[in-house]
């Protein structure tokens, strides 16, 4: 009988197979290695559960073997046992096996396993293949010893230590998983809709808008997911997140989503439900000639400047969300009005360079609701990020407002990495849900109010603190209450401050 692997087991059993290659190649390379390993490991298996069960029924093996093939091919000579039993060059078997997996299944595995580069025996000799190929096979990875949502669980287990350990990658690698929570739960994804990601990454936000209908008892197999990463290997690792997750309605696509947008309708972006998004944070190299003529539409508030895309995967974002919207729209999604929540450095909300395309964006009452996140949530970086969420079409006790919502405390910190423990994350989305006041934590302002700070979305500039919460006087509060006040009028300098410098110091750069 097949061993059920506890949650324990599966980590140890795959973290053991990334320290095989400790030393051989960076951290930050194991991913491409790894993946594709566990994943080909996962096809055989479950092709052999399908194939036996078919076998045990009918007792047929011909029969048997086109069963198992109905869910993916493994065509003879690539599945893994026979990959196992290879003497030498085992990396080109391992490639072959793979270049082969993906040909017999050309809708669903085309690209999946990435490039890696298995014949270079001088990084992967091949005793440490062999290493590898025996660390995986100490267990079965069956859909009865490992159901989808287990071996998920792990794959995202992966993800994160894999960002540990590289460091220097892990930002753009992986983003804080209880943040992107956060994000879902205020959005609250239902059965039917779409489901887009622009810059997707690893697919970690798509798999926690799945998650987030399956705890709430929806039906989660009617949803569509949707990205776009520009990163080869990281798209092909998205795919296979997805895949290991039991996802059956998804669609990865490689490529720029700024230069080329692969999701379109004809001559419109096609439209989502929702939109979940961390974009690159004010990169520099990109085509901002090409975007202030931009065919589909996307730059309705203004071309951004060269030095900072943000305001460009902002537009994006805001034109594929579905109907009705004021500046229209595509293919429309499955539900009601789209809307969107955004991961930004809060540069976005009171830039100068951006005041005008601000102004446009806050008249057009597409924004719902600007949350400011606590320190540290993100590697190698002390930066305070915020979300903001959108909506194309606002219920009308919400229209002409915006929530602004300081959360810079909703925070905690172990070792070096800090995280949104559940009751921060409930108290956050309460809020938004709420959509009220709250004295020192959040703040309902309307549009003449926003108009009255030259459309600044600066959080400060609407949420003023109480360090103690109950409405003291300053004259009643401790000191360390009287520095909490100070330092958070402080918070709003010195982010423009950082603002100039970084602007001065691109200014050198050009010269």
């Amino acid at each position: 009988m097949t061993k059920r692997l506890t949650q324990p087991e599966l980590e140890s059993y795959l973290w053991g197979a990334a320290n095989i290659l400790r030393g051989l190649v960076d951290a930050g390379d194991y991913k491409q290695f790894i993946f594709p390993l566990l994943f080909y490991k996962r096809l055989s298996d479950v092709w052999d559960e399908e194939q036996a069960q078919a076998v045990s029924e009918t007792g047929d093996v011909d029969y048997a073997r086109a069963m198992a093939d109905e869910r993916f091919v493994i065509p003879t000579g690539a599945h893994w046992q026979e990959v196992r039993e290879t003497p030498k060059d085992v990396g080109r078997a391992i490639q072959r096996a793979l270049r082969s997996i993906e040909a017999a299944n050309p809708d669903r595995l085309d690209g999946i396993f990435g490039d890696a580069p298995w014949t270079n025996k001088e990084r992967l000799p091949d005793h440490t293949l062999k290493n590898l190929l025996e660390q995986f096979s100490k267990h079965t990875l069956s859909l009865t010893s490992v159901p989808e949502d287990e071996l998920g669980n792990a794959y995202e287990y992966l993800i994160k230590e894999f960002a540990d350990d590289s460091g220097h990658t892990a930002q753009e690698f992986y983003t804080n998983r209880t943040v992107v929570h956060l994000m879902v739960q205020m959005l609250d994804p239902q059965p039917g809709e779409r489901i887009y990601d622009p810059t997707c990454g690893t697919g970690g936000m798509l798999i926690s808008a799945l998650d987030e209908v399956k705890r709430k008892g929806g039906e989660y197999r009617t949803l569509g997911l949707y990205g776009q990463e520009r990163n080869h290997l990281t798209a092909a690792i998205a795919r296979m997140n997805l895949a290991l997750h039991g996802v059956e309605d998804f669609q990865i696509a490689r490529g720029d989503t700024l230069e080329r947008p692969a999701f379109t309708d004809h001559d419109k972006l096609a439209t989502f439900d929702v939109v979940l998004a961390n974009p690159p944070y004010s990169i520099k190299q990109w085509n901002r000639d090409a975007w202030q003529s931009d065919q589909w539409g996307r730059n309705f508030l203004g071309t951004p400047p060269q030095g900072r895309a943000d305001y460009a995967f902002f537009q994006h974002i805001l034109k594929s969300m579905s109907s009705p919207s004021p500046f229209g729209g595509g293919a429309r999604g499955g539900g009601g009005s789209g809307r969107s929540a955004i991961l930004f450095p809060h540069g976005v909300l009171f830039r100068k360079e951006e005041a005008e395309m601000r102004q446009k964006l806050v008249e057009a009452d597409l924004v719902e609701c600007v949350l400011g996140l606590g320190p540290n949530l993100f590697y190698n970086s002390p930066m305070e990020a915020c979300i903001v969420i959108c909506r194309s079409d606002k219920p009308v006790e919400r229209q002409g407002k915006v929530l602004f919502i300081d959360a810079v405390n909703e925070v905690t910190r172990e070792r070096s990495m800090s995280y949104l423990k559940p009751e921060h994350q409930a108290h956050i989305a309460e809020t938004y849900h709420s959509f009220m006041s709250e004295a020192g934590f959040a703040h309902v302002a309307d549009l003449d109010e926003i108009a009255a700070q030259d459309y600044s979305l600066s959080i400060p500039l609407y949420v003023k603190r109480n360090s103690n919460g109950n409405g003291a006087t300053e004259d009643e509060r401790s000191p360390r209450q009287l520095w909490q006040v100070w330092e958070q009028g402080g918070r709003q300098f010195w982010k423009e401050m950082d603002e100039l410098v970084e602007m001065l110091d691109n200014l050198g750069k050009d010269a």
